[in-house]
């Protein structure tokens, strides 16, 4: 009798013992969570609604930083165009300055002196090619339209002076020898030819009255270098905006 009490009384402590395990075991294992409160819901809303109005900020940055880019490839689309633009205006002022190698149809004047014994006014030295000569020529054929002009493949521009010196003739600071002087001049033929050889015209005068030799030929493909030489404006300054 006293035997199976023993054994109860010990399965019993056991029992207890197993149970105050267990229960320590299972609390350990247990996550410790936060209380859940309407302060803690708030925060959490709150936290929500900040991540959701950045996502908004970035889509609305992401489309913004789209439109810019398509605005910049449209611009350098568009600067292409202009740097065409610009070139074909720098062409063409170069074209206009005589700052370009030019070609085209015109007329070449060539003048010499009278050589003959018997020259017209050489006492008064009527008789050879004089500065003022190329000068008169050359206004006559800008009159008449030319668009490009040199006088023994020296580029004219309206800058250029026409010197005597001696027995020579000088444009743009440089020597043009002395005669014969080729002149040439690119544009309408016929305008060109009736300005050195129409009546009442300087050339037909100095061809008629002093008797210096003027030729004329009309030429389909004349060729005109560029002025090689420095441009350089000394007096005149351009315009700035507001004077």
């Amino acid at each position: 009798m006293k035997d199976i009490r023993k054994h109860k009384f010990i399965i019993l402590f056991s029992s207890i013992i197993l149970g105050i395990f267990i229960s320590v075991q299972f609390k350990q294992n247990i996550p410790d969570l936060p209380s859940i409160t309407l302060k803690s819901i708030q925060e959490t809303r709150n936290e929500i609604d900040a991540i959701i109005d950045e996502r908004n900020s970035l889509e609305e940055l992401l489309v913004e930083k789209e439109r810019k880019i398509e605005e910049l490839e449209k611009m350098a689309d568009e600067d292409g165009d202009i740097i065409e633009v610009l070139k074909e205006d720098l062409e063409k002022n170069k074209l206009i300055s005589g700052l370009k190698d030019v070609q085209g149809s015109g007329i070449i004047i060539t003048l010499y002196d009278n050589m003959a014994e018997d020259a017209f006014g050489e006492e008064y030295d009527l008789d050879v090619v004089h500065d003022v000569d190329i000068l008169r020529i050359i206004n006559d054929l800008r009159g008449a339209g030319a668009e490009a002009i040199s006088i023994n493949d020296e580029r004219i521009l309206s800058t250029t002076e026409i010197k005597c010196g001696g027995p020579i003739i000088r444009a743009n600071g440089k020597s043009l020898g002395g005669a014969p002087f080729y002149i040439k001049a690119i544009g309408d033929q016929k305008l060109l030819n009736a300005a050195v050889n129409a009546p009442n015209t300087y050339s037909y005068a100095l061809k008629h009255i002093d008797r210096i030799n003027v030729d004329t030929t009309i030429e389909d493909d004349i060729k005109i270098p560029a002025y090689r030489g420095r441009l350089n404006f000394r007096y005149a300054k351009p315009l700035k905006e507001g004077d």
